[in-house]
């Protein structure tokens, strides 16, 4: 069967590329064409694929997973890929944070912990199985993250591909808990460990929420 990932997930590669690529403030239009030509951010290219992904996330639909690791590799080529790559995991986070329901989202800020850790938790771990194919579970002060097939493995130099996953949970926990602790890589399949995982430090969910 066909691996797949949420379109939610390719999106946010490319609008991640789009706004690191886009220029500040108001040029003149003719070096606006310019720089279309010149970055990849900015081309047709992605513009269409962005119209695609935007519209399938619309639908609830899933894209295939080799898709989308090739869209991190053409990215992975790049001298600022890791906050391009950065930059997609809060993109991601913020807008599978969308997804929680106002009121939920309402709960989490005002409840005392002791309720508020739990719901925190579940939908944590609902976000992450459906948006980055992975599994979360609790150990003691620590949440770990786990993707069995990530899409940015080896994408570019070291570990700079699995910047993704620990930008992503990094703002998914600080837009329900308020705020993370350490978030450390502690297993790597492109070092042989098997999987790849983070730890993140649910201590730091002590501290005021911060939106």
């Amino acid at each position: 069967m066909l691996a797949t990932v949420d379109a939610l997930l390719p999106l946010s590669l490319l609008e991640a590329v789009r706004d690191v690529d886009a220029p500040e403030g108001v040029l003149e239009a003719e070096f606006v064409d310019e720089l279309r030509n010149k970055r990849f951010g900015l081309s047709d290219t992605v513009y269409s694929q962005i119209q695609r992904y935007t519209e399938a996330v619309r639908r609830n639909q899933r894209t295939a997973q080799d898709e989308t690791i090739a869209l991190a590799r053409l990215i992975g080529r790049r001298p600022d890929a890791e906050a391009v790559l950065r930059a997609a995991g809060r993109f991601l986070a913020r807008e599978a944070y969308l997804t929680v329901s106002p009121i939920t989202r309402g709960v989490l800020k005002v409840m005392p912990s002791m309720i508020s850790r739990p719901l925190a938790f579940r939908k944590t771990r609902r976000i992450v199985q459906r948006y980055l194919n992975g599994h979360v579970r609790r150990v003691g002060q620590f949440v770990l993250l786990e993707v069995p097939r990530s899409v940015t493995l080896g994408v570019a130099p070291g570990s700079t591909g699995c910047s993704f996953y620990e930008s992503s949970l990094r703002e998914v926990l600080r837009l329900l808990v308020g705020a993370t602790g350490s978030v450390e890589h502690t297993r790597c399949e492109g070092r042989g460990e098997g999987t790849c995982e983070w730890r993140a430090d649910w201590r730091g969910a002590d501290r005021p929420h911060v939106s």
